[in-house]
């Protein structure tokens, strides 16, 4: 009777559960129906990576019901230190613009006041964004190059990292004091995972925590972490193309060596006091040079844009380099790795024959855009190193799920972050990285298998014996390191009044 009396009522008649309810069955029923004219279609490309997607969400959904451990006191320390230091530079601008400048009630925070500042008493030349004079990063580091907005810019650029710092520490953890995510399978066109806050608005997106965060994620107790990184990923995806097209120099290039730290030795020759040691050399290469930002990293953004069809002056602004570097650079590295060019055409040939690219994994993407369109070409290109890499970590993952000798984590882009009992590192690590390993058979007999650096710890900051000792440090069979520092574990997470931003 109450479902006939449900059918017949109108909307405004129904409680807000049985609406729910009703939307619910709806949503259900359009779905099957729109798979039931979906599947006819799908061929041997697309019906094996549905299949897949399928699979991966046994270890999708694992991970995000788990989530990571926060340690709550070390969290607390850190925003509190971010915050002497904000305050410290806060008071330090406020004088200088004061001053300086005559303005004592500047709010660094005010978009308003930041255009008086420069715009108005500095009087600078305006930076436009979309016709309209602008203070975002771009537009400060552009004005940074005025002595006058040096010191200023400076300051802001610090203090607005700090804030966004600050931001990511203070996100709401749930009750059981862990950090959660939501992962979506199908969330990109390449088959990289995406993420965003859980199901309950609490977390955040955990693949993009910068490297000084990451401390405050730690294992459970009794248990060890290990980061599983692929090494020079996407560019070994496209050394196995150029291979298959006839030319192996720049996979060579990548199983000889450190690609990215080559790069930098070609771009800055005498910026740095390269050795001619490999590790040394790539010490050098991740010192700080940009922000957060080491020279291996901003060459791993070179050597992909360039890779990518990038133009210098594109290049030159993403990387923050002098775009004479990168027009000095590029003839070099494409005299060293002509098949680039190759490839370029060969995918530029597909698209406009077919409309469609096939990874090297095997999936099948149409591009919509026009296949004369330079936008279209370098996104087609793009496609398949990335989305290549992105099948062949997540079937690593996949297997090391399925094998249950270690618990998932965290997936982040290119690397994978488990915890284990830490009694038995040597026995799961190796498993783990087998597990991982993911042969494709390229043309001519080659084997192509992604390597995995791995670094193990109690939590998933570097290494550094005197701040952070329990750290992740290269794995060495037999680690003779004990966790050094308590978890703080509470019921639930700490009340603390944090000032606003």
């Amino acid at each position: 009777m109450k479902v006939i009396e449900t059918a017949t009522a109108s909307p405004h008649d129904l409680t807000p559960q049985i609406r729910e309810w009703i939307y619910n069955g709806m949503d259900c029923c359009v779905t099957a129906e729109v798979l039931d004219v979906l599947l006819p279609q799908l061929d041997n490309h697309t019906a094996a990576t549905y299949n897949f997607s399928r699979d991966l969400q046994g270890p999708v959904l694992e991970m995000r019901v788990r989530g990571v451990l926060i340690d709550e006191a070390r969290r607390v320390d850190v925003i509190e230190e971010y915050y002497e230091l904000l305050d410290r530079l806060e008071g330090q601008l406020e004088k200088i613009v004061g001053v300086g400048c005559g303005m004592y009630d500047f709010n660094w925070r005010s978009n308003k006041h930041l255009h008086e500042l420069f715009y108005g008493i500095l009087d600078l030349p305006p930076v436009h964004r979309g016709g309209s004079p602008s203070v975002n990063r771009d537009a400060l580091e552009r004005l940074s190059q005025y002595f006058s907005a040096t010191q200023i810019v400076n300051h802001l650029l610090v203090m607005r990292d700090l804030q966004k710092k600050i931001g990511v520490l203070r996100t709401e953890i749930d009750s059981d004091g862990r950090m959660r995510t939501s992962y979506n399978i199908a969330g990109t066109n390449t088959g990289r995972l995406s993420s965003s806050f859980s199901e309950f608005g609490t977390g955040t997106n955990l693949q993009n925590i910068e490297e000084s965060l990451r401390s405050v994620f730690v294992a459970d107790p009794g248990y060890k972490l290990a980061y599983l990184d692929a090494q020079q990923g996407e560019s070994r995806v496209v050394g196995a193309l150029e291979w298959n097209l006839g030319d192996g120099r720049y996979l060579d290039a990548c199983e000889g060596g450190d690609l990215h730290t080559t790069v930098a030795k070609l771009i800055w020759p005498r910026d740095v006091p390269w050795t001619g040691n490999p590790r040394k050399d790539r010490k050098l290469a991740e010192r700080p040079y940009y922000r957060h930002y080491d020279r291996r990293f901003m060459c791993k953004k070179i050597g992909h844009g360039t890779n990518y069809g990038g133009k210098p002056r594109t290049l030159a602004n993403q990387a923050k380099i002098d775009i004479g570097l990168i027009e000095e650079f590029q003839p070099k590295y494409f005299a060293a790795f002509p098949a680039h060019h190759l490839w370029h055409a060969d995918v530029d040939r597909r698209l406009r024959e077919d409309g469609y690219i096939i990874n090297l994994t095997g999936r099948k993407r149409y591009f919509f855009g026009r296949r004369n369109d330079d936008t279209t070409l370098r996104e087609a290109i793009a496609y398949d190193p990335q989305g290549s890499l992105a099948d062949i970590l997540n079937r690593g993952m996949l297997n090391v799920w399925r094998r249950r000798d270690c618990q998932l984590l965290m997936q982040i882009h290119d690397a994978i972050l488990i915890q284990y009992p830490e009694a038995e590192e040597d026995r799961v690590i190796p498993k783990v990285v087998e597990a991982l390993r993911t042969p494709i058979s390229l043309d001519r007999g080659r084997d192509f298998v992604i390597p995995y650096e791995v670094a193990t710890g109690w939590n998933w900051g570097k290494f550094d014996e005197g701040k952070n000792p329990d750290g992740l440090k290269a794995y060495i069979p037999a680690d003779k390191r004990k966790r050094q520092q308590k978890v703080s574990i509470m019921d639930r997470p700490v009340r603390r009044v944090y000032r606003k931003s």
